[in-house]
């Protein structure tokens, strides 16, 4: 979950595990746990979750519009 955390910028351990849970629970991603020292856990987009991707990527782009626009 590091590379995660990373990756989404400033947010807590246990925000990020919740959030994931409810997301799991929710049928949006998939959690593997892998039995290994240290314990790896990889999680992955279901065809649910990979179904939201036209819609984020319709809010990224209108994000930076507006961002573009308040810019100006």
């Amino acid at each position: 979950m590091g590379e995660l955390q990373r990756s989404v910028g400033h947010v807590s351990q246990k925000v990020l595990t919740s959030q994931l849970r409810a997301m799991e629970a929710d049928g949006l991603v998939h959690r593997e746990v892998f039995a290994e020292v240290p314990p790896r856990v990889e999680y992955s987009l279901t065809p649910l979750g990979r179904s939201l991707e036209p819609v984020i990527e319709a809010l990224r782009v209108w994000g930076e519009g507006f961002k573009a626009r308040m810019g100006a």
